[in-house]
């Protein structure tokens, strides 16, 4: 093997390296229906989101979480299982050799046996029902989808189409945990964001901006990219039927961070009007991107945009960001290390500690202990951040 500088074996390959988030990995019992190809050819599922509006349901399926891991453990110790009548499997499990008789094939090999045979089909069927299997349906089957087609103009769910596995460069394609804390959180406090005219950054798939749309009167949901832009806006027409009773408006735009304008060309989708640019420095007083800081420049690029946006509103803004601290193996430290986070926030220790006689921004974590409205594992590593911004001039 060659010489390899530490840069090189730091360096992220975005062109190859595919990931896949913990959302769509850990949602046991639920099949996801394939809507169609996108753009660029990447698989497009839809899937539900259920919105705990009662704490009684949320209490409900923490209890079913704790019985099927409890159920799973069971299993693979050897536990005694019950039956739907009562009774205990666990003798129907092991092996009985009573009038069994050693079968040979033509060849003298030994044919072995692969289940009880007093077990029924839908008994085996019964134990092995917690392990979860990922299950692609493709349009024409949508019978398999009819209790969530039934309940998608309900208060309580949000349809969101979403790609998976997708590479680096396209991970705003995907619903991410980050995401999730924040829409809890707008949801718990729908009071503070009231009538407020709001910008996200990075909104991906739009799902907080769709959150916050419930409750705020106008969401500039921002992105790069016109097919992740069009799967946002699609998400926005799909749950429609959710901010209609505030009257809640979303506007799906372009973004570029690494830009210092915002793409007014009238040519472009997505672009802004003049119009829509104004309303913006009038009336934003909220900022919000989550799960953005996986890259150092794309962070720096953000902070950058941060400043030169709060520095050209009207009013005091309040920006909130939430990430998730993902620890990563790095062969240059032969270490696991948090590097994409450690960068956040010292870049976060950079703005809070800026004198340049324009800004002045306060900074502090949210504690993550209000209510949860979705369906998620609220890791220890998932993190939201409040900063005020104020003019100084």
């Amino acid at each position: 093997m060659g010489d390899v500088t530490e840069k090189e074996m730091d360096n992220l390959t975005f062109k190859s390296d595919t990931v896949l988030s913990d959302v769509h990995l850990h949602r046991p019992n639920k099949s996801r229906l394939m809507v169609r190809l996108n753009a660029v050819g990447q698989p497009v599922f839809l899937s539900y989101f259920k919105l705990l509006w009662n704490t009684d349901d949320q209490a409900s399926e923490k209890n079913a979480r704790e019985t099927t891991a409890e159920r799973e453990h069971q299993y693979r110790s050897g536990d005694e299982l019950p039956n739907k009548d009562g009774s205990n499997l666990k003798y129907k499990m092991e092996w009985n050799t009573e009038g069994t008789e050693a079968l040979l094939d033509e060849d003298g090999d030994l044919e072995v046996v692969r289940r009880p045979q007093s077990a029924s089909d839908s008994e085996a069927e019964d134990l092995m029902r917690d392990r979860v299997y990922p299950v692609i349906l493709m349009r024409g089957k949508e019978d398999a989808f009819e209790d969530e087609e039934q309940e998608c103009t309900c208060s309580n769910v949000i349809k969101i189409e979403h790609t998976m596995a997708t590479p680096l460069e396209d991970v705003g394609k995907q619903v991410w945990r980050a995401a999730f804390l924040l829409a809890d959180y707008i949801l718990f406090k729908r009071d503070m964001f009231r009538s407020c005219t709001v910008l996200e950054l990075g909104g991906g798939t739009g799902i907080a901006s769709i959150i916050m749309g419930t409750v705020a009167n106008r969401v500039y949901c921002t992105d790069v990219g016109e097919d992740l832009l069009a799967m946002c806006e699609q998400n926005v027409a799909l749950n429609k039927h959710l901010m209609e009773p505030g009257g809640g408006e979303i506007k799906v735009k372009e973004l570029d961070w690494l830009k210092d304008e915002f793409c007014t060309d009238p040519e472009a989708l997505y672009s802004w009007s003049e119009e829509e640019i104004a309303d913006l420095h009038d009336y934003c007083t909220v900022i919000m991107a989550a799960d953005v800081f996986y890259d150092d420049d794309l962070t720096d690029a953000l902070f950058r945009t941060l400043y030169r946006i709060t520095h050209n509103l009207k009013h005091s803004c309040t920006v909130f960001l939430a990430i998730e601290k993902r620890l990563n193996f790095t062969l240059r430290q032969m270490d696991v290390t948090c590097e994409a986070y450690s960068h956040f926030r010292s870049t976060l220790n950079d703005l809070e500690n800026l004198h340049d006689g324009k800004m002045k921004y306060s900074v502090e974590p949210v504690k993550p202990d209000f209510c949860q409205f979705l369906i998620y594992e609220r890791i220890e590593q998932l993190e939201l951040w409040k900063i005020i911004a104020d003019q100084l001039t």
